[in-house]
């Protein structure tokens, strides 16, 4: 790797800032966590600094300020002590008098969670690690700080405070989700083995189709599989008819300004992009299925159908590496999960190498025990879109800028 690990570097007695992605998908209602997958992947890059006698300070975040799940990182830590076998502590403060104080009073082996950076407005700001190492964030936490360690892949993709800065001020290596995340890619992005297939769903059309074109004219991908809403738009702009109102929730959604992209997409690849045969909507609340041949649906497409299903297991069948990202229909109601349970679940039969992420998708292979079908589950979902259309990660250059 272009940049150190956590194998280049000796923690011992020293103040490792730690940067990890805790952001977890919140309840609406109670804005509990109901996934804490990131949590415990990062807890072990934290366990074993702790065991290598760092004192380790961990920075997170959760949401943004003005969104519905942003809170402080106090249930974060209760999750996450459940993780860790040394002691952690939790301050509710990040730059202030608490905090430094914390930090000075730590000792080897000791574990400390500040709260949520994103509180710092400078935080979310886009800037250089030049620039953000005069901010507060920086300023305040370096001179009592010997070591950084960024572990969030999940928000490489920002050139924030948290992820940038202390690269221009401290020795730095990736944790190691930063670097199996960074190592899973690169094996199925790189030079990956074929036939590659990319699969794509989701509610965020924006952002793939992006992916798509990038994937298909560097020859990275040999099949292109869509579902979610990435499908309905690019059966719509392929003639299809869709229904009036399918057309009016991509509409809603601010997706008619991407209908040119994707129609260019289309009739370029014509042949490399499998669309759904059949699709799964709503009837009286009973989940029904209809054949592309007889569109349009009578109500919002919600899932793939069984024909699809089967088209896509077989596709994948023979495929030696597979990239997934974003469910396939509307998995969150277990009416509309069954697309992507059931190809998910036709993965046993294919040899590739397979990595899946794609945000608070990766928490539907938790709820349906697919886990074990997937090679490796990124944490990343913006990164990893970022990662695969060909763009530098600011948070992977600072690391490798660091090195020099």
């Amino acid at each position: 790797m272009s940049f150190r690990t956590i194998d280049d570097i000796d923690v011992r007695g020293k103040t490792t800032l730690v940067r990890v992605d805790l952001n977890s998908p919140l309840d609406p209602n109670t804005l509990r966590i109901i996934d804490d997958s990131r949590i415990r992947l990062h807890s072990a890059t934290i366990e074993e600094l702790a065991q290598n006698r760092a004192k380790v300070v961990v920075l997170a975040h959760q949401g943004r300020k003005g969104d519905p799940d942003f809170t402080d990182l106090s249930q974060h830590a209760e999750a996450m002590s459940k993780y860790l076998k040394h002691p952690l502590r939790f301050v509710k403060d990040v730059i202030g008098e608490e905090a430094v104080s914390a930090i000075r009073s730590l000792k080897s082996g000791e574990v400390l969670l500040l709260d949520n950076v994103r509180s710092l407005d400078e935080e979310t700001k886009e800037a250089t690690p030049q620039e953000h190492a005069k901010g507060k964030l920086v300023s305040t936490l370096s001179p009592i700080s010997g070591i950084f360690v960024n572990d969030a892949f999940a928000a490489a993709h920002r050139s924030h405070a948290s992820i940038v800065g202390f690269t221009a001020v401290l020795p730095s290596a990736a944790g190691r989700v930063m670097e199996r995340e960074l190592l899973a890619l690169k094996k199925v992005y790189e030079d990956p083995e074929r036939p590659s297939v990319y699969v794509f769903g989701g509610a965020k059309p924006k952002e793939t189709f992006l992916v798509i074109g990038h994937v298909l004219e560097k020859g990275k991908a040999d099949k292109v599989l869509v579902g979610g809403m990435v499908s309905t738009v690019l059966a719509h702009v392929s003639g299809m008819n869709v229904g009036g109102k399918n057309v009016q929730e991509l509409k809603d959604k601010g997706f008619e300004k991407m209908f040119p992209s994707a129609k260019a997409i289309m009739e370029k690849y014509p042949d490399r992009i499998l669309i759904p045969v059949d699709v799964a909507f709503s009837l009286d609340g009973i989940r029904k299925e209809v054949s592309a041949k007889d569109f349009p649906p009578p109500s919002e497409i919600r899932d793939i159908g069984a024909a699809t299903i089967r088209l896509f297991s077989e596709t994948v069948e023979g495929a030696k590496s597979i990239v997934i990202n974003g469910p396939l229909g509307l998995f969150e109601d277990e009416r509309f999960s069954t697309g992507t349970v059931k190809f998910i679940e036709s993965l046993s039969k294919s040899e590739a190498y397979s990595v899946m992420g794609g945000g608070h998708s990766v928490a539907a292979l938790e709820q349906y025990g697919l886990t074990k079908y997937i090679s490796y589950v990124s944490t990343g979902g913006g990164a990893m879109i970022s990662y695969l259309s060909g763009e530098r990660l600011p948070g992977v250059e600072a690391l490798r800028a660091a090195l020099k």
